[in-house]
């Protein structure tokens, strides 16, 4: 018997105060420029609470006003907040804290950390604020962006995760002791999104440093999922990363697989890598053929594909934004105005939400203040103009000031039935939900520039250009410019391309013949094998017939615009004259 879904009717929706700037009689949309403002204050009413009752432990405590150290002592916070600052146009206050980290932070302890967290938070926010410091007038140093004080803490923060990927299937551990690596007895049980979600910040790190370590270990993780999944292309939820059998065979799009996906396809339009979406496309189809059912996604058993849970979780929200990323704008409006319905109901969305029965899941009614409804809102919008979007952003707002709000900052909302408080504040408040909604509200921010300006650098290797738009958000939502992907390069085979492209524009104005022409060697880049270096995936004998076909993408291209314009407009200056 086909599953069915059914719905409650008669969902009870919070009603809150409407202020000046949400939608009247006439049906406008909210202000973008009153929330925007209101926005900017639940912004400084948290960091500045955090700054005064928290720093420098990890993350504040709103109700006793007071800090704790939750995944490292970083001074978390901090980091994740940074380049929010600077979106809010705070270039003051984002120099201060750069030379507070500088000063501060030492990632030589005996602490045992998140080796996921660890990276989207920590090193992601680093190397967000390395690439965005000359905008926020930071005096950089000679040669950045191939080098700066924020990309060696990033890179000091990376080597130390590396220990985790040294296992039999090149999986990484879940948790890495930062003095001592991997601890002996350590769980070797990971979650699906433990292992697949670093090649956005790892590719990034070895573009910029020039090091392929950091790229090759995410490749293969990431290419060790994908042979890893059943016959009817699912991947489950942990896996053991010893022996690669699966421990836990539930199949969804949320909690512990959720940002493997999104990095399939972020790692794709980061380094226009077509197998990573290949890879992506055919995942796509497995969960709309086994999860997908009336526009939400369940999670099913992933070897035979039935229902095992017929639950809505709060991270499965991110979704909508995803799908907006492969152009299939149709289906992300229609799962995002389900999960709207759930936000409506509550005020917020719970952790799990039971779709048959309309309700919260027991245990599972909290809402920790989660960014991943307002950042399908954010992409929907930028790709829609659907003022029904802007509505889910005033939703938020008026929510969580009338919820969440306290005297020290923002606390999580531990039931959205009785609007009972828990004493956490997490890092990802100020680095991803104020910052989505700040860019929901504000179409002209920087972030969203469509390549009608941007910035020439000079580098150790050449000029190149930044600034450009095309940013690509990791899962903690730290902007990364792809463009700078291509300031550092030490491959020769890069310079090999860029002369290639730069010939063919010649081309067109001269009448020499293409065969006097230098010989493009052609052929993927391998890196070298050496100590402390991996295979690239590659170069690894994969099964016959689970793979798509390998796609060698063009180096010097950016999401946001053709790079061959830009060569026009700089002319030679990527050639190098020796």
């Amino acid at each position: 018997m086909p599953f069915r879904l059914l719905i409650p009717l008669g969902l009870v929706c919070v009603l809150l105060p409407l202020h000046h700037g949400a939608p009247g009689p006439d049906g406008t949309a909210p202000d973008p420029a009153h929330y925007r403002e209101r926005v900017k204050a639940m912004f400084y009413h948290a960091y500045d609470s955090y700054l005064e009752n928290a720093f420098p432990y990890d993350e504040l405590r709103p109700l006793t006003c007071d800090g704790h150290d939750t995944w490292g002592s970083f001074s978390l916070t901090l980091i994740d907040a940074l380049d929010t600052l600077l979106i809010l146009g705070n270039t003051s206050e984002f120099q201060r804290v750069v030379e507070v980290l500088q000063d501060n932070v030492d990632f030589d302890i005996d602490v045992n950390a998140s080796v996921f967290e660890t990276n989207i938070r920590v090193v992601g926010g680093l190397l967000s604020a390395h690439l965005l410091s000359k905008k926020a007038g930071v005096e950089v140093e000679p040669g950045w962006p191939c080098s700066g004080p924020l990309l060696r803490m990033a890179e000091e923060a990376a080597r130390k995760l590396l220990p985790a990927f040294q296992t039999p299937t090149g999986m990484p551990y879940g948790t890495v002791n930062l003095l001592r690596g991997v601890n002996p007895g350590e769980t070797p049980v990971t979650c699906t999104a433990g292992i697949g979600t670093f090649i956005v910040e790892f590719a990034t790190l070895s573009s910029l440093t020039g090091d392929p370590v950091f790229e090759d270990v995410a490749r293969v993780a990431l290419m060790r999922l994908w042979e890893s999944r059943s016959d009817i292309g699912l991947v489950g939820n942990h896996i053991d990363v010893l022996t690669g059998k699966w421990v836990a065979q539930d199949a969804g799009i949320g909690a512990g697989v959720d940002s493997y996906f999104e990095y399939l396809v972020k790692g794709a339009i980061l380094l226009q890598d077509k197998k990573l979406m290949a890879m992506f496309l055919e995942y796509n189809k497995a969960i709309r053929n086994y999860t997908h059912f009336d526009d939400w996604y369940l999670w099913v058993q992933m070897y035979k594909g039935t229902v095992s849970m017929p639950v809505f979780q709060s991270l499965e929200a991110y979704w909508p934004g995803l799908q907006s990323l492969i152009g299939d704008i149709d289906n992300a409006m229609r799962t995002f105005l389900n999960y709207y319905t759930v936000w409506k109901q509550f005020g917020g969305l719970p952790e799990f939400y039971n779709i048959p029965q309309g309700y919260t899941v027991e245990k599972r009614e909290g809402y920790p203040l989660r960014p991943e409804l307002i950042e399908s809102a954010m992409y929907l919008y930028r790709a829609t103009g659907d003022p029904t979007l802007l509505e889910l952003g005033r939703d938020a707002v008026e929510s969580i000031e009338k919820i969440s709000k306290v005297e020290c900052g923002f606390a999580t909302i531990k039931d959205l039935r009785d609007h009972k408080l828990d004493n956490r504040m997490e890092s990802f408040f100020l680095a991803e939900t104020v910052k989505y909604l700040y860019l929901l509200f504000h179409p002209n921010n920087f972030i969203h520039n469509n390549g009608s300006a941007f910035d020439s650098v000079m580098t150790p290797h050449g000029e190149c250009v930044l600034g450009a738009g095309g940013y690509i958000f990791n899962t903690e939502a730290h902007p990364i410019d792809p463009a700078a992907l291509h300031c550092c390069r030490r491959l020769k085979e890069e310079r090999w391309e860029v002369e290639d492209l730069v010939r063919e524009l010649y081309s067109l104005r001269q009448s020499k013949s293409r065969a006097q022409r230098k010989t493009v060697p052609s052929g993927p880049w391998e890196p070298p094998a050496g100590p402390g270096t991996r295979s690239s995936p590659a170069s690894r004998d994969q099964p016959k017939g689970k793979q798509p076909a390998k796609q060698r993408a063009p180096l010097l291209s950016c999401p946001s615009r053709p790079f061959t314009s830009k060569l026009a407009l700089l002319g030679q200056v990527f050639l190098d004259p020796s």
